[in-house]
């Protein structure tokens, strides 16, 4: 089985970062998630998160960054997640269900998919540091 290239948009507003829940009949159901996709044949990473968030959540976001990537293989295949650091063009935007701005200190490697977990320390260090991430 090939590996999927998948990209993450990482928004992040006023401490808080924007995730949704997995519907329960998906891979990884139940669990919580950045907004993301494939990445298209012709489009670079970046595009890719930038298309996903706008097509999940409707907002509109910049990239103002990369976190580092990470393979992770899951009994549904294997995955090379990109992780954009992203803010909303609009920060007064909400984002569609089941998407919603949680507190940065309140998100729980355990709650994410396995994948997930070494960006989600890295954004709790953050806070840990005293560094509002704005």
């Amino acid at each position: 089985m090939s590996t999927q290239r998948i990209a993450v948009a990482v928004v992040e507003s006023r401490d808080h970062v924007l995730i949704g829940r997995r519907p329960a009949a998906a891979a990884l159901g139940g669990l919580w998630e950045f907004p993301g996709g494939k990445i298209e044949m012709g489009e670079t990473a970046e595009e890719a998160a930038i298309r996903e968030c706008l097509e999940e959540t409707g907002l509109h976001v910049v990239v103002m960054g990369e976190y580092p990537d990470h393979v992770q293989s899951y009994e549904h295949g294997t995955v090379h997640l990109r992780f954009f650091a992203c803010r909303p063009c609009d920060p007064t935007a909400l984002p569609k269900a089941p998407f919603q701005w949680a507190p940065r200190q309140s998100l729980s490697p355990e709650k994410f998919p396995e994948g997930n977990a070494k960006l989600l320390r890295q954004l709790l260090a953050r806070d840990a540091a005293g560094n509002e991430g704005d």
